[in-house]
């Protein structure tokens, strides 16, 4: 269960459906149906290479970053200022983020599951 996520207006109707998937990587055909989200205020976050801290650190995203999301996928729970989560949101190509630093405005999924 997660606590404190702000309330925010989803992705609706066509744009939802929109996501085209190569492989479970983001294609730049889908740019523009995605929408970013706030990382949490004050917070720098590690992307990694996959959905846990296991995986490499890839790089870090600043202080007042947005991220899109392409799709997310269950990984290793983490607890951060959203809540506790197990759900990591991929950013970019092989860079996921957990959703515990991402204000999408929901406890759940926002955007399909990675293939």
């Amino acid at each position: 269960m997660r606590f404190g996520k702000g309330r925010g207006t989803l992705i609706a109707g066509a744009a939802a459906g929109a996501f085209l998937m190569v492989m479970g990587s983001p294609t730049s055909a889908n740019a523009a149906a995605v929408r970013t989200y706030p990382i949490a205020p004050g917070y720098t976050v590690n992307v990694r290479s996959g959905p846990g801290t296991g995986y490499t650190i890839i790089r870090t995203l600043p202080v007042g970053s947005q991220v899109p999301i392409f799709c997310q996928r269950p990984g290793e729970t983490i607890s951060g200022p959203y809540g506790t989560t197990n759900i990591w949101d991929n950013i970019d190509n092989g860079a996921y983020v957990s959703d515990a630093y991402v204000n999408t405005g929901s406890d759940g999924y926002v955007a399909p599951r990675c293939a």
